[in-house]
């Protein structure tokens, strides 16, 4: 069965369109890897909570959106061997001086075994 990596990312609003820039070129890193596909979603009635909630999860700031993210792999397998292959990608240097448009330290993300998928 498929395997997901799962990413919640607060993102400055300010760094929209460079989030998309990062965003579009690692999927396509992703599934020149092995990856069958990639989602990205920008938060858009994403609620703070009182005891958890995303917002909360990532300690989003007034001027962040939330971004949930998800790249569907075939296998564990593949996901591993792919994804450090897109990682260690000479273009992926193409993010720039400033580095990534987020702060990575409250990203939280995993790698999820398919239970149900319908």
């Amino acid at each position: 069965m498929s395997y997901v990596d799962g990413y919640v990312i607060p993102v400055p609003n300010a760094n929209r369109d460079a989030y998309q820039a990062l965003a579009e070129l690692a999927a396509a890193l992703f599934k020149e890897n092995g990856a069958l596909s990639v989602t990205e979603c920008w938060g858009d009635d994403v609620p703070d909570g009182v005891v958890t909630s995303f917002p909360l999860a990532v300690q989003k700031q007034p001027d962040e959106t939330v971004v949930f993210s998800w790249v569907i792999w075939p296998d564990r397998a593949t996901r591993d061997v792919g994804a450090a292959a897109a990682m260690a990608d000479p273009r992926m240097t193409r993010i720039g001086p400033q580095g990534v448009p987020f702060d990575g330290k409250r990203m939280i993300f995993g790698g999820f075994s398919v239970l149900l998928s319908v």
